[in-house]
């Protein structure tokens, strides 16, 4: 590597400006010949890496690296190379994600800054390398092949992209974001990088690619249907061709009328509301309405006369059923009063015999805590037993209580 790469960026940029002119011809005609070149600008070109020879005797090409940078600039429509080798990019996340997670728990903070650069630069590659090529496919689409002559050709070329598409989409499922979770660890800067980032990047990606496989679906079949209807009319054309005196008969003076020609269109088209068209609203509001008007209701009319006689008594006294296991918890509080000292709440469940279930039981404990008044509240303290989730963070498993005097 470079010990000083900021002149030597320049210096190359430079050059390529000063030879704009043959780089663009060689990327125009996919080479340039050694003529067309002065000796000490094909030696400097072939010398930094932007011309090279694929074999002795050969024209000099453009590097794949100069050529995808001119694409890039130019949106060029017959750039059809695409990018699906997710798996190496997965091995090289996971690789320097365990180098920034060694450095960091080392103490070697500026190693694992270089590595966090890294990776950070490589997931970010990832994610222009899929919007890159979900750009490629819908200029494509958009442009429906146009850049090949014959419709067989675009065929081909749908074709081609379907499989591009599957390829991206088989790529895409080998992500597993449990081992990215597991690579990042507790480190926030990697899950915010491996989780987060590459998540919204993955879940936009496969979305376009969904539409963009629906509507190669759909332009296949159009495509195959126009080829359909062309080797008709050729045929028909070579049929003329081979036989000039043949001239059409008055088909609908046969007997049997071919199926072709039988196409004629239906006088009244069978007559039905669409209650989902707004504009017929009113009309159907108001034939709603004179549906009613034939059918209207006759409700009993009665006079006060006839009204039963109104008499106020004393409303009959009912005792509210107490909840059984509410009064056992009521009956556990009591025994914590009494006692002056913790108490398990499975153990006072055990002790007493009762009869439901530990977690319906937990669960009734908790209630009857959080329903107390707030200044009954603060002469109890209730502490939770248990542990953390081991896979999901943030959530705490409930074994027991323990409530005393506060």
């Amino acid at each position: 590597m470079n010990a000083n790469p900021h002149p030597s960026g320049v210096r190359f940029l430079r050059l390529l400006g000063h030879q704009a002119e043959p780089i663009m011809d060689a990327y125009l005609s996919g080479s340039v010949a050694d003529q067309a070149l002065e000796p000490g600008v094909r030696d400097s070109l072939v010398k930094h890496g932007v011309l090279y020879r694929p074999e002795p005797g050969a024209d000099l090409h453009l590097r794949r690296t100069v050529r995808a940078l001119l694409e890039e600039a130019l949106r060029d429509d017959r750039n059809r190379q695409i990018d699906a080798n997710t798996g190496a990019a997965l091995l090289t996340f996971k690789t320097l994600a365990n180098h920034y997670r060694e450095a960091h728990h080392q103490g070697d903070y500026a190693a694992a800054d270089v590595y966090l650069a890294d990776l950070k630069e490589h997931v970010y590659a990832f994610g222009e390398a899929l919007i890159h090529a979900i750009r490629v496919l819908w200029s494509r689409i958009n442009n429906e092949f146009g850049y090949v002559g014959t419709l067989n050709a675009r065929i081909r070329e749908n074709e081609l992209a379907q499989s591009q598409v599957s390829d991206l989409l088989t790529g895409l499922e080998l992500v597993r974001f449990e081992e990215l979770a597991e690579s990042a660890g507790d480190l926030r800067e990697l899950r915010h990088l491996l989780v987060t980032n590459l998540q919204r990047t993955i879940g936009a990606a496969v979305q376009e690619l969904s539409l963009a496989q629906s509507r190669l679906l759909e332009l296949l079949g159009r495509f195959r249907q126009i080829r359909g209807r062309t080797r008709l009319l050729k045929g028909w054309l070579l049929h003329v061709g081979q036989h000039p005196e043949y001239r059409v008969g008055p088909h609908a003076a046969g007997s049997a009328i071919p199926s072709l020609f039988n196409r004629a269109a239906p006088g009244l088209a069978p007559a039905n509301p669409n209650i989902h068209d707004q504009t017929q609203e009113s009309e159907l509001l108001a034939l709603l309405s004179r549906i009613r008007a034939l059918h209207p209701r006759d409700p009993t009319v009665r006079s006060l006369a006839d009204a039963p006689e109104l008499t106020l008594t004393a409303p009959e006294e009912f005792d509210v059923e107490s909840s059984p296991i509410r009064a056992a918890v009521d009956a556990y509080f009591c025994q914590v009063i009494d006692l002056g000292l913790p108490l398990s709440a499975l153990d006072y469940r055990q002790g007493q015999a009762l009869h439901w279930d530990a977690e319906s039981w937990l669960y009734q404990v908790i209630g009857v805590y959080a329903g107390l008044p707030e200044e009954q509240k603060q002469c109890f303290e209730l502490e939770t037993l248990g542990e953390p989730h081991p896979l999901y963070s943030g959530n705490f498993i409930i074994r027991d209580l323990r409530l005393w005097l506060n």
